[in-house]
């Protein structure tokens, strides 16, 4: 069956199909990551910084960044609080890399050509091989030469490095939240550090005012015992004259004329008591078997 002109009609003619989702143009992202600055899409030009997370700035898109925060709606990187959270990194420059541009007509523009490369086995940075820098020192290198030039030392300065520190630039989805894992957990490492610290340089403040506080008590209890074992003399005579005669210090039963003297002979402060024969104290069954 045909239709005027006796044109025959194809299948994707007469039934319609599911249109493919649009797909990024990888060799377009690609440049976007490695070339231009992740938050002002400018090229990217010394000096360049990258974050934890492996993202590519230029630093001065991140210092107008974090001086007005409230005008950037991207939030690409909104983990970024101070150029503490960025490392400015140490490039390895192409010798007789020339920058071209395809605005002029009849030159060639080589898209994977870069100006930075691996500075132990000479591979291009421009997406195509995946590169790390070291956190310390914010040297740049390749995976190949991490691989084959096993080290506890960086390979361009000789800084000592920890592998755990070495952050991958531009990674995939499960690589870029790995490293967000790592950076929030030493965040909350660093903020603990700081609260130890501040508790050891308050503690010995607070054990001088503890043994202050100690001594001022002491010496107010001592003083206190001190006012309560000194009595005044006055309160002293006021307290003996209140006592009964006979139960003063002073009183004497010889020379009380109220006693006999058959009474006073009993003690030994009688005259009488005075030419009495002394006896021995001899204690009743004393076991002389």
């Amino acid at each position: 069956m045909g239709c005027d002109g006796g044109t025959i009609p194809k299948r994707d003619e007469l039934v319609k199909t599911r249109k493919k989702a649009e797909e990024k143009d990888k060799s377009a992202d690609t440049i976007a990551k490695w070339k231009y600055c992740a938050l002002s899409s400018t090229p990217l030009r010394e000096p360049i910084v990258a974050c934890e997370l492996g993202l590519l700035y230029n630093k001065e898109a991140v210092i107008q960044y974090l001086l007005d925060k409230d005008s950037y709606s991207n939030k690409v990187c909104a983990h970024i609080r101070g150029l503490r959270d960025v490392i400015t990194l140490n490039l390895t420059k192409k010798a007789n890399y020339k920058e071209k541009s395809a605005e002029k007509g009849g030159e060639y523009v080589d898209v994977q050509d870069s100006e930075y490369i691996c500075p132990v086995v000479g591979l291009e940075m421009n997406g195509k091989y995946k590169f790390y820098f070291f956190r310390k020192c914010g040297c740049v290198i390749s995976e190949r030469a991490l691989k084959e030039v096993k080290s506890d030392v960086c390979h361009k300065c000789g800084v000592e490095v920890d592998m755990e520190d070495v952050i991958v630039i531009n990674g995939g989805e499960e690589e870029v939240n790995s490293l967000r894992m790592k950076m929030e957990e030493r965040r909350a490492k660093e903020k603990m550090e700081k609260k130890l610290k501040k508790r050891k340089a308050e503690e010995p403040v607070n054990d001088e005012s503890k043994k202050e506080l100690k001594m001022d008590d002491t010496k107010s209890v001592s003083k206190q015992k001190v006012a309560t074992n000194k009595t005044p003399a006055p309160a002293a005579k006021a307290s003996i004259a209140a006592l009964p005669e006979k139960a003063r210090s002073d009183y004497s039963v010889a020379k009380d004329p109220t006693n006999s003297e058959a009474y006073k002979s009993i003690f030994t402060s009688h005259e009488s008591a005075k030419n009495r024969p002394k006896s021995h104290w001899v204690t009743y069954n004393p076991l002389y078997f």
